[in-house]
């Protein structure tokens, strides 16, 4: 298994946090349900979704770091 394709975040924690559901940020980021489900398990994905996440989650780009660790 390739490590490099995965990266630890806190996407799931924020959001249960702000008792969402993957369906419900899914929809206010614009993203599909399957997509939070990858990104939640630890696979990459494109900045563009990182920061419609991030929105979605009423968190500023400049928190990316609170979310996305690099």
């Amino acid at each position: 298994e390739d490590r490099r394709m995965e990266q630890t975040n806190n996407v799931k924690k924020i959001r249960e946090s702000k008792m969402l559901s993957k369906a419900e940020l899914a929809r206010m980021a614009g993203i599909s349900p399957l997509t939070i489900d990858r990104i939640e398990r630890g696979k990459i994905c494109r900045l563009a979704t990182k920061r419609k996440i991030l929105l979605a989650l009423g968190l500023k780009i400049t928190q990316k770091h609170r979310v996305f660790k690099q």
